[in-house]
């Protein structure tokens, strides 16, 4: 199988199902062997449908290459030891899509603070300690793409408050994500020059997934959601030539996509 992603190597976290799992697929499709990690299998299964073999078989029964390494991102040792497998198996690391998250929705002055910590532990010290570990090679490369996975709970509520922020429902996510959009920017600073792209990339409108359906964020049935597949789109090409080294940004699926489109228009 080839395509504009022929031969790299990408790491995808929270790859068992949903956003993971199309980003995961979207990348096999076009030529990437993809390292997927996350912590549902087949025998350890979450209480949401989906795993990390699913994933991974799917893509092999469809001509990709991928291996299965499951990861508990909370903790950094299988952190580590995630890195190391895709370079033992792969050789390398071109691309590391951090989509892991996890989410409770309680207002911020009730908030467990253990489960606030797990949040922010897979949310937001994951991708940096991720980062810091494929970094050296990407740098000695002079090439490498990482896209974190964010959402526009990052952005401020509004007040008087929305439906969700009357509650507060989604501050201590909101908080994890702004956290990433905050990251993505700084490293892209810090490694420019160095031929390594950074960035943060989010849905359009909400996107039915698993996660979400379960937490009533959405429903299946939603007309005016976004497909995973928009956003494993914009991320396939956030990780090829086509976006020109685009780094630092914090975008949009369909925005980023219409971005791209106009360009080859105007070429």
């Amino acid at each position: 199988m080839t395509g504009i992603l022929d031969g790299a190597v990408a790491i995808v976290t929270g790859a068992s199902r949903g956003i993971g799992a199309e980003i995961a697929a979207r990348l096999a499709a076009e030529g990437a062997g993809v390292v997927a990690a996350a912590r549902s299998t087949a025998g350890r299964p979450g209480r949401l449908p989906g795993t990390l073999d699913e994933t991974v078989d799917s893509i092999n029964s469809a001509g990709g290459r991928a291996i299965a390494v499951p990861t508990d991102l909370a903790d950094p040792a299988q952190r580590a030891a995630l890195a190391a497998a895709a370079e033992r198996e792969f050789g390398r690391v071109d691309i590391l899509v951090n989509n892991a998250a996890i989410a409770y929705f309680s207002p911020a002055a009730e908030f467990d603070l253990g489960r606030a910590e797990l949040m922010f532990a897979i949310g937001v010290h994951a991708p940096l300690h991720l980062s810091q570990l494929v970094l050296p090679g990407m740098r000695a490369r002079g090439s490498g793409r990482i896209c974190n996975i964010t959402s526009d709970v990052a952005r401020h509520p509004r007040v008087p408050p929305s439906r969700w922020g009357a509650k507060g429902t989604t501050t201590l996510y909101g908080m994890c994500k702004a956290a990433l959009e905050r990251f993505s920017s700084g490293l892209a600073a810090e490694v420019h020059g160095d031929g390594v792209a950074v960035n943060a990339i989010g849905p359009s409108k909400v996107v039915p997934t698993p996660g979400t359906v379960f937490h009533g964020v959405t429903t299946e049935d939603n007309p005016d959601a976004e497909s995973p597949a928009v956003l494993a789109e914009a991320v396939l090409r956030l990780c090829g030539e086509e976006s020109g080294g685009v780094s630092g940004r914090v975008l949009r699926s369909q925005d980023f996509l219409d971005e791209l489109d106009k360009v080859a228009r105007d070429a």
